[in-house]
């Protein structure tokens, strides 16, 4: 496997990751149904995705992306005190829209300094990319 398809394949991995642990974080503290139902499908297209980006890792005998844990409990205490005082579904709906788009820009840089990977790699990536906008989109509706 090319360098570049593993740290493209790998920042799929950790983005999805963050986007599955944000939504498991918040999913505890909403009170609306139609918004719960959303971010649900939202993590279950997450895990899809990170899946897929394992799978062609291991298939071509890479090292997949490991969670750091300090990463994942900073994730998750920013998302508390960020819901400290403030647990409307329009507050979290914009948390929700700020972390997709720091998922954007994460795998915009990776696909930039990764120009050599294979074509099946960008299109995974930027399929993500497509996702996360949708995501927004749909995020917007809870403003």
């Amino acid at each position: 496997m090319k360098h570049d398809d593993e740290m493209i394949l790998k920042e799929i991995q950790k983005n999805t990751q963050m986007g599955m642990t944000a939504i498991d974080t918040i999913l505890d503290k909403i009170d609306n149904d139609d918004f719960s139902m959303t971010l649900s499908r939202q993590s279950l297209h997450y895990a899809e995705l990170h899946n897929r980006a394992l799978d062609r890792i291991l298939r071509e005998d890479g090292e997949g992306y490991r969670p750091n844990q300090l990463g994942d409990m900073v994730l998750k205490g920013s998302i508390h005190a960020n819901t400290a005082f403030n647990i409307s579904r329009e507050h979290l709906a914009e948390m929700m829209i700020q972390e997709s788009n720091r998922g954007i820009t994460s795998m915009w840089k990776s696909l930039k300094h990764n120009g050599m990977a294979g074509d099946d790699t960008v299109e995974l990536a930027k399929e993500l990319v497509d996702f996360e906008e949708k995501s927004i989109e749909r995020m917007k509706e809870f403003l």
